[in-house]
C-alpha cells in the first residue's frame, strides 16, 4: 500500500458500496418479475427502474464529488471509472426486465432464471466487496469467483441459445425472448468487466 500523508476524502467509499447494494436490489427482482404473472410484471418493473434511478442518483453524487474534491482515495479516473461500471451492471438488468415486460411475453424458458441467478450472486459477491477498497483487503477471490460465475453464465447463454432454437416456434416470440437472453449475457459481462477494474485497482494500490 502506497503511503499517503495528504487528507482524503474516504466517502467515496461508501458511496460505491452505497451503489452496489442497489444491484442487489435489482437482481432480486429481476428474480421476481421472472416468475410473476404478466399482470404483476409491470409493477415489479416499476421497482427496478426505482432502484435504476437511485443508482444513477448515487452516480452522478460520485461524479460531482469528483468535481470537487481536490485529493480522492484512490485515483480520480478508477472512482469515476468504477462507479460508471457498477452503473452499467444495473442499467443492463432493469432493461432485461423493461423487455420482459414491453414484449408481453408469454412465457419465459425456464433456464433464463439460471442467467438472472449468477446476476443475483454477482451482485452479492459486488455489493461485499466494495467495502474491502477501502483497506484493498480480501478482494482476490471476489475477482476469481466473478470471472468463474461469468464462465459460468457464458454457458448457460449457448445452451439456452441453442434450447430457444430447438423448442420456440414463433420467430417474433424467438426474437423477443433472444433479446432477453442477449440482455442477461451483457449484464454478466458488465460485471465481470467491475471485477477486472478492481483488480487492476488493487494491484495498482498495492
Amino acid at each position: 500500500m502506497r503511503l499517503r500523508i495528504t487528507p482524503r476524502d474516504t466517502s467515496f467509499f461508501d458511496l460505491l458500496a452505497e451503489l452496489a447494494s442497489h444491484l442487489v436490489v435489482g437482481s432480486q427482482l429481476l428474480g421476481e418479475i421472472l416468475g410473476a404473472s404478466k399482470a404483476d410484471r409491470k409493477a415489479i418493473g416499476k421497482k427496478i427502474s426505482e432502484a435504476e434511478n437511485a443508482a444513477d442518483d448515487v452516480t452522478h453524487t460520485i461524479m460531482r464529488q469528483l468535481n470537487s474534491t481536490f485529493v480522492t482515495p484512490l485515483d480520480r479516473d478508477d472512482i469515476a471509472g468504477l462507479a460508471s461500471a457498477l452503473d452499467d451492471c444495473m442499467d443492463h438488468m432493469e432493461e432485461a426486465a423493461d423487455l420482459i415486460v414491453l414484449y408481453k411475453l408469454e412465457e419465459i424458458p425456464r433456464k433464463v432464471s439460471d442467467q438472472v441467478s449468477v446476476l443475483q450472486r454477482c451482485s452479492e459477491l459486488t455489493a461485499e466487496a466494495m467495502p474491502h477498497l477501502r483497506q484493498m483487503n480480501d478482494l482476490s477471490e471476489y475477482w476469481v469467483e466473478i470471472n468463474r460465475l461469468e464462465n459460468q453464465a457464458d454457458k448457460a447463454h449457448r445452451k439456452l441459445l441453442a434450447q430457444m432454437f430447438d423448442e420456440v416456434q414463433d420467430p417474433i416470440q424467438l426474437m423477443k425472448i433472444k433479446e432477453v437472453v442477449e440482455t442477461l449475457e451483457t449484464a454478466a459481462d458488465a460485471f465481470e468487466k467491475v471485477a477486472n477494474m478492481v483488480e487492476t485497482i488493487a494491484l495498482k494500490e498495492s
